[in-house]
């Protein structure tokens, strides 16, 4: 997980890819799948930027398996599967929702 964020943040030049980081990998028992969830650290995340960026890294997973071959040692270096993770902007939700409660409560509670 490291060693791919380290490589899109300095080896990945595709504009569409921009500021991401990596919230979670999962690898299948065989390895030979990896399913990366990435989140973009900018405001304006529309679905439509969403889908460039994993485009844009589902391009360059190829390059991305072969410079993780020469990195880390393992007898399959899984084929890397990018999906959108959208927990952080559920956080940011939940907490706006948990603010706005807050505010219409009396401040003696």
């Amino acid at each position: 997980m490291r060693e791919l964020a380290q490589m899109i943040q300095h080896e990945v030049s595709d504009p569409r890819v921009g500021m991401v980081t990596i919230s979670h990998v999962d690898v299948t028992s065989d390895m030979k799948y990896a399913k990366v969830l990435v989140t973009r650290l900018t405001t304006n995340n529309s679905e439509e930027d969403m889908n460039e960026c994993i485009a844009g890294l589902s391009n360059a997973a190829g390059f991305l398996r072969r410079r993780l071959a020469g990195r880390i040692e393992l007898r399959n270096i899984p084929e890397l599967r990018f999906k959108y993770d959208k927990s952080l902007e559920h956080g940011f939700h939940m907490d706006e929702l948990i603010a706005k409660a807050n505010k219409d409560l009396p401040e003696d509670e």
